[in-house]
């Protein structure tokens, strides 16, 4: 690494030229749009599809012979998705993998989530990750997602997102009143089942039972066709409402909902879709459900979605065996990539300030995540990491390695040790985050367009 880039009191920012400046910008107003339309994991994969197939990808469902050169994608349940770009070398010689995360914290309706208390029409919900449950109150939130009718019709729900649609929100009680909640501990001032979302308040008759309820069942049916009982077969979520804002009067940084990860999903997916050429090993970029909840379920990294996948497009290329699929994952090497805590000033006591991530000071590196003694983490190989900073001093890539937090506050996980299973090479990476988990959260623009010049570099170099 040059000596300037050893200057950790040196902001990226005064390292770039007027022309970098206008393809930051232009990286940064692509992820503010992606962010603003892609707020469940299945918008994020319908708008994946939709870019990777302007770029020449093909569904590999319908392609029956892969051959070098060839851009493949494989959808897993409409919820994660699999991108390759398959290289002149046998697959099973590894594959450059860019992994990262689609879910992210929101608001779940329960499946029978419709009642009526004091007047007052309200959706039910279980909250999905791990959240500050006392940021979630009193914010306009929208409603995405879909119901899926006994039929089979699919009925996709955005409510809240246009100038002209209502919003819904939590309540809080009034500080007039909230002499004993205040006592309380933060965990426990707003209560999980308390995260009720307040829907409606007009009867549809007056003096009627549940005349409110009624009144809504009756609006669903008229302007959405859905029948209160197809919510057994829905995904709803509440989501912050609004898009996705510059931050700060410079205008550089980014305050928006759901950057943790489709902040590093956005980066990897433009990174794999602007590499044209045809590479020597194959590139994958692999965008995966579940990550908040323990990546668990048929859709998480915990499933055998990606190996599968991977076997189809060996057997579509005539490459083909279960030794050469082992062969293949063991010879891999993979950025799982996800946002690491930034320094925060306000809270200072929680970090190690000589191994934390720093917004403006490019991408980030968690050699290991994991909580106080490494507990969950694969801590990456020193080879590997070597390896890694001559690809990204090679291309001029600003980054920093960190941990999330102090020895024994705590830590954080993601999909790395899950991969590490096959043996390959793996190492955390992405963007310093600040209010991770929060409703909305704060990224530095520059830190964005480097972690994407890196794992640029990562597909050119590895």
């Amino acid at each position: 690494m040059s000596e300037e880039k050893k200057d950790q009191k040196q902001s990226v920012w005064s390292t770039y030229s007027n022309v970098d400046k206008v393809k930051l910008e232009r990286l940064n107003a692509g992820y503010i749009d992606f962010l603003s339309n892609c707020k469940t994991e299945r918008e994020s994969v319908k708008e994946t599809i939709k870019q990777a197939e302007a770029a020449g990808y093909k569904n590999l469902a319908k392609v029956k012979i892969v051959k070098p050169g060839d851009k493949i994608y494989f959808v897993c349940m409409k919820k994660s998705i699999v991108l390759f770009n398959v290289g002149t070398d046998p697959i099973e010689n590894g594959l450059k993998i860019l992994g990262a995360h689609i879910d992210t914290c929101r608001l779940d309706l329960k499946q029978n989530p419709l009642y009526e208390d004091g007047g007052f029409a309200l959706f039910d919900t279980h909250y999905y990750g791990g959240i500050k449950k006392y940021q979630w109150v009193t914010l306009p939130l929208a409603l995405h997602g879909v119901v899926i009718k006994k039929s089979g019709e699919v009925l996709e729900i955005n409510i809240g997102e246009s100038a002209d649609d209502p919003v819904f929100c939590v309540t809080d009680l009034l500080i007039h009143l909230s002499q004993e909640q205040m006592e309380k501990k933060a965990s426990k001032v707003i209560e999980g089942e308390k995260l009720d979302i307040l829907i409606g308040n007009y009867p549809l008759k007056d003096g009627d039972k549940e005349s409110v309820k009624a009144n809504i069942i009756k609006l669903l049916k008229d302007k959405y066709q859905i029948d209160e009982e197809d919510f057994l077969s829905a995904e709803l979520a509440l989501v912050p409402a609004g898009r996705t804002r510059e931050l700060g009067l410079d205008r550089s940084m980014i305050l928006g909902y759901g950057q943790d990860d489709r902040v590093c999903s956005y980066t990897s997916l433009v990174a794999m879709l602007e590499a044209d050429q045809t590479p020597k090993r194959t590139n994958c970029c692999l965008l995966v459900d579940k990550e908040e909840i323990g990546s668990y379920g048929a859709t998480g990294m915990n499933s055998h979605f990606f190996e599968n996948a991977l076997a189809e497009l060996m057997n579509a290329a005539d490459q083909y065996s279960e030794l050469s699929l082992r062969r293949a994952l063991r010879n891999s090497v993979m950025l799982s990539s996800d946002v690491s805590s930034a320094f925060d000033p306000l809270y200072a006591s929680a970090y190690d300030k000589k191994n934390v991530a720093y917004l403006g000071k490019g991408m980030v590196f968690n050699k290991f995540t994991g909580a106080r003694g490494k507990s969950g983490s694969s801590d990456a190989n020193a080879e590997y990491v070597a390896k890694l900073r001559n690809a990204l001093d090679k291309n001029n890539v600003h980054y920093q390695f960190s941990e999330l937090g102090r020895v024994d506050l705590g830590g954080g996980g993601t999909i790395a040790y899950m991969m590490a299973k096959y043996n390959m090479e793996v190492i955390d990476s992405g963007v310093a985050v600040l209010s991770m988990h929060a409703p909305w959260e704060a990224t530095s623009k520059i830190d964005i367009y480097e972690t994407k010049k890196g794992y640029s570099a990562f597909l050119a170099e590895m």
